[in-house]
């Protein structure tokens, strides 16, 4: 037995927008209703937690679950600008309080990705005043919900939010190619961050404030120099960057010339929460403009989930939790998984990589590495951005037009792991192999 420290935390995260249904006063609803999403869905009822979520909370207690991450839909909250929704607000606390009842404790992320549609007509984070208004959404939400969580995520991977917002065009405001955007948004919600860390900590000295990081494992294309540099400013610009600015306040040269500074930020985080799920491969290609001159891609011939609308999603690749975490290491801070899957309909990888995840996930554990939780995307399917409903993400199966919820064989699998707080060497030897490439979803 494969055994983790006494109290590691084994959960699952979700975010809002993707499980509550009805979220229509946010940015992503008018995307949405723009035609952007790919398989021509829109999000509806989603999960239908807003009506609902005890059948969830049912599913993660059966599981054994001590931990789960959710997320707060600022637009319910504050659906116009300086109209605040109390009953909306009474709702999380309600939430909260549910979770903690079953022995589930609560991880509150104020941002993911979906903000107010009068947030994002303002120009969202390139606004002046993105810094105080996001400021006092954080202030009025903190103060009502202290009592019941003291575990916040300020951010839900920022470097997502950009890259995908300014430079690929795939999430609102859908710009693309646009990098001075992409570092000036991205060093204005690091100084976000700043804030809220402030603001969290005059309420609850104690709590514990951190981000989620995005990391991604970029391979060169080849062993060709080029390929090498590119890998490496894709690195250094997409995984580097938002540790730069917490931990200096400025960017790496030269991108430090293109963007305001976040002087406040250095030393204001308490955890480094990691989302790791891919290896991408890089490649020079002076065609693509849009992505810096790189191609970005994945080869057919590596462990794989399903494919998004157009192409594969990513490279199925365990060893990337070890690289994010070695590299997270050096600044200093306890650190947890918060979020790691693979869409999977057929549930033929996702086993694989739950038991070679958590492998990786002990030996870093047993070297020295301060990892103190495990967070699995997701417990039910989901609404999944841009790719609508393609994209299976669940421990759980479900319909969207029924909402019926039905297990698939990696819950039971999770499940095990976390009764036994290890991993048996039953399963080391059975998913110690490298993944079947059987057949994938496409």
């Amino acid at each position: 037995m494969m055994s983790f420290p006494p109290g590691f935390l084994w959960g699952v995260s979700t975010s809002s927008h993707q499980v509550e249904g009805g979220t229509v006063h946010n940015q992503w609803s008018d995307w949405e209703s723009q035609g952007r999403i790919r398989d021509g869905s829109n999000c509806e009822l989603a999960c239908d937690w807003w009506n609902g979520a005890t059948q969830d909370l049912d599913l993660a207690q059966r599981m054994g679950l001590n931990t789960m991450r959710i997320s707060l839909e600022w637009s319910r909250l504050e659906p116009e600008e300086g109209r605040w929704n109390t009953s909306a607000l009474a709702h999380y606390y309600g939430l909260l309080v549910d979770l903690q009842k079953r022995g589930i404790r609560p991880f509150v992320t104020l941002h993911h990705f979906t903000h107010p549609k009068w947030f994002e007509d303002r120009g969202g984070f390139q606004a002046r005043d993105a810094v105080e208004t996001f400021s006092r959404f954080v202030q009025r939400v903190v103060e009502a919900l202290r009592y019941v969580c003291s575990d916040w995520v300020t951010l839900n991977e920022p470097n997502v939010y950009v890259a995908f917002g300014y430079l690929t065009g795939e999430f609102p405001p859908g710009r693309r190619g646009d990098l001075v955007g992409t570092l000036r948004v991205l060093s204005r919600m690091a100084r976000c961050h700043a804030e809220a860390y402030r603001i969290i900590h005059e309420f609850q000295p104690h709590a514990q404030v951190g981000w989620a990081q995005n990391y991604v494992v970029f391979e060169p294309g080849s062993a060709r120099y080029r390929d090498r540099v590119a890998a490496r400013i894709f690195d250094q610009l997409f995984n580097q960057s938002f540790f730069d600015l917490l931990h200096t306040g400025h960017f790496q040269p030269p991108w430090d010339r293109f963007a305001e500074s976040a002087t406040a930020a250095p030393g204001k985080l308490d955890f480094i929460g990691l989302n790791v799920y891919n290896r991408l491969h890089v490649a020079v290609d002076p065609r693509a403009k849009h992505s810096l001159f790189a191609r970005v891609y994945v080869p057919e011939d590596v462990p794989q989930g399903d494919h998004a609308a157009e192409g594969a999603y990513g490279e199925c690749h365990p060893e990337a939790v070890t690289r994010a975490v070695e590299y997270a290491s050096r600044f200093g801070r306890p650190m947890y998984i918060l979020e790691n899957g693979v869409p999977d309909r057929d549930d033929r990888i996702r086993p694989w990589l739950l038991v070679n995840a958590m492998q990786r996930l002990h030996r870093l554990i047993a070297a020295g590495h301060d990892v103190r939780g495990y967070f699995h995307w997701t417990l039910v399917d989901s609404f999944e951005w841009s790719e609508g409903w393609r994209l299976r993400f669940g421990l759980y199966g479900l319909d969207p037009a029924t909402q019926e919820r039905y297990p698939r064989p990696s819950a039971e699998l999770y499940a095990r792991i976390v009764r036994e707080n290890g991993l048996a060497e039953e399963l080391l030897e059975k998913y110690a192999v490298p993944s079947p490439q059987s057949p994938v979803s496409v």
